[in-house]
């Protein structure tokens, strides 16, 4: 690498600080809102944990998809899903997004980065369908351990993701302890509610 190269690095890296700060709709278990990174480093975790029951899966890639899912929220924030509108194009922005952030990068980084994030969000891989199976199934699992606001939607989340965490036999599991979850909380949510 080049001294141009590398200064396009640490300028693309400044601008992914964002992700420090840019905040989701989940709140910790203290209260305080999420930021998209503390998200990515938690899938990472998870994708950690699962590796050994995931043989066939090219770790490194799975890991460098959950790296990257959600880089284009530096830019434009993230749009949670109970509030996304049919007929938006939410990838479309954010991939947009993506590529004016990766900008300063020399041209084969960007390159893998862009092919990453397509395979993500095309699903278009067996790493690409547990990276976004793990992606759910953490924003569910922050969204009970959570101290949310009292109108939290925890029902929502019932069906939130479906699609990508009913077909592999481990992540389906999981999802099913998550639901469990998510009920209870609900529950707790509405008993709360009609006590005020």
């Amino acid at each position: 690498m080049n001294a141009s190269d590398l200064h396009g690095i640490l300028e693309f890296l400044r601008h992914a600080e964002r992700l420090k700060i840019e905040t989701r709709t989940a709140f910790t278990s203290e209260g305080l809102r999420e930021t998209v990174a503390e998200h990515t480093w938690r899938l990472c975790l998870m994708s950690l944990l699962f590796e050994e029951s995931f043989p066939g899966i090219d770790y490194s890639k799975l890991v460098k998809m959950c790296i990257i899912h959600d880089l284009g929220e530096a830019i434009g924030g993230d749009i949670p899903a109970i509030e996304q509108e049919a007929g938006n194009s939410k990838a479309a922005e954010e991939r947009q997004d993506l590529l004016t952030l990766l900008q300063p990068l020399p041209e084969q980084v960007k390159k893998n980065i862009v092919q990453l994030w397509d395979e993500y969000e095309e699903a278009a891989s067996p790493e690409a369908k547990l990276a976004k199976g793990l992606d759910k199934l953490e924003t569910i699992l922050q969204h009970n351990q959570g101290r949310n606001p009292p109108d939290f939607d925890y029902r929502f989340n019932l069906d939130y993701g479906k699609k990508f965490t009913t077909e592999d036999p481990l992540i389906a599991s999981i999802r099913t302890i998550l639901d469990q979850d998510t009920e209870t909380r609900a529950i707790e949510s509405d008993a709360n509610r009609l006590s005020d």
